[in-house]
């Protein structure tokens, strides 16, 4: 199962991790693999490559896990450009976890509760 984990403190979402392999189909021909990995790169790509943010990607091939933090301090347009963006990718895959629950779950995470 994959497991994606939005964290979130002072009412904003800082970063996410997606953990495992969805389980679907083998891999290559793994659909919910492949969705969330795409979604999860445009995602990605957006925050460093269009917007130049520079928040820190951890990514481990053997461990299939991927983890992103935004930084703070990114000043009011692109502050609000990523919770918009961060905001639909978790809806995004909340709906793929209730089309695929065997194989993907999204849980949002409060640091400030930890």
């Amino acid at each position: 199962m994959t497991t994606v984990t939005f964290h979130s403190a002072g009412g904003r979402i800082d970063g996410f991790v997606v953990e495992g392999h969805s389980g679907y189909a083998e891999a290559g021909a793994d659909i919910v693999c492949a969705a969330v990995s795409a979604a999860v790169g445009l995602a990605e790509c957006t925050i460093n490559e269009v917007l130049g943010l520079g928040a820190p990607v951890k990514a481990s091939e053997r461990d299939a896990r991927i983890s992103l933090k935004l930084p703070g301090g990114l000043g009011e347009a692109n502050e609000h450009t990523c919770q918009n963006l961060l905001a639909g990718l978790m809806v995004y895959l909340q709906a793929m976890g209730e089309e695929y629950p065997e194989n993907l779950i999204v849980l949002m995470e409060d640091d400030d509760e930890a």
